[in-house]
């Protein structure tokens, strides 16, 4: 390695490049958007996030999130599981599916959700009859969120769960310990901080959520309008201060999840390392 004057030069000008490049495409367009959000007061930007269709599109996006975010920790676990312990045919191809929803466009998933559930289609129009909508509904905002989300909750916990040695569950049943306290007492803790960083990213990533959502939802304002959605409508009614003071509330809960995200994550490789 190069360590002489020249080296140096070539190390702080590339140095100097990124730091740029991640300035010019991160940095200048969040600080663009907390000024326009507060531009116009402290006022007008509670008035902008307390109004009643920007609550409760904040509040759907949110319990909505939460939602995903417990159901893909449990079933991203299970899956994992299975894809490290067990030998199943076709689990390379399980794998892959498993990654899908990050290969192709998340308007796509709301498609599909449409295709196999609206209200058209045979399955849809049965589930509506009973009393149960997905499409354009709630629970497809959930399906929606499932469905692009997996992969976080997946590959969150399959790498530590490959580095556990299998012999420390052996070990638990040779004790007599049953099932359940060999899950909760010899699996779940060294899992535990990696299921947790796979369900705050889905969490992040839920409550951001727009391409599936804006198609699945039916976009119902108080009823199934979620709150990026709600930022596209202000955008388009003329009202850039109100879609950015409702845009800076999700920047802020993004900013307060990633580090956290973050610590769970590193918490996890050192229980690996």
């Amino acid at each position: 390695m190069n360590h002489g004057p020249s080296g140096r030069a070539g190390a702080l000008a590339l140095r100097g490049g990124v730091t740029a490049w991640v300035t010019a495409l991160v940095a200048v367009p969040v600080l663009v958007l907390a000024w326009r959000g507060i531009a116009d007061g402290p006022a007008a930007f509670w008035a902008a996030i307390s109004d009643p269709a920007a609550v409760d599109a904040l509040w759907l996006s949110g319990w909505t999130a939460a939602v995903a975010s417990v159901l893909n920790a449990i079933a991203g676990t299970a899956l994992a599981w299975v894809l490290v312990r067990w030998d199943v045919p076709g689990r390379r191809a399980i794998g892959a599916l498993v990654d899908l929803p990050l290969a192709i466009p998340t308007l796509v998933a709301g498609v599909l959700i449409i295709a196999l559930f609206g209200p058209q289609t045979p399955i849809g129009h049965w589930l509506v009859g009973i009393g149960i909508p997905v499409a354009f509904a709630k629970p497809g905002i959930v399906l929606a969120l499932l469905f692009v989300t997996l992969p976080f909750g997946v590959r969150a916990v399959e790498p530590v769960l490959e580095e556990l040695d299998p012999a420390e569950e052996e070990a638990s049943y040779t004790l007599g310990a049953t099932p359940f306290y060999t899950l909760t007492r010899v699996l779940l803790p060294p899992l535990f901080p990696a299921i947790a960083a796979g369900a705050v990213q889905t969490f992040a990533r839920s409550v951001a959520e727009f391409g599936s959502l804006a198609a699945v939802s039916g976009n119902i304002p108080h009823r199934t309008l979620v709150a990026p959605v709600y930022v596209l409508g202000e955008v388009e009614a003329g009202n850039p201060s109100g879609a950015a003071a409702v845009s800076l509330v999700l920047l802020a809960i993004a900013l307060t999840l990633q580090p956290l995200g973050a610590a769970l994550a590193r918490r996890a490789g050192a229980r690996r390392a």
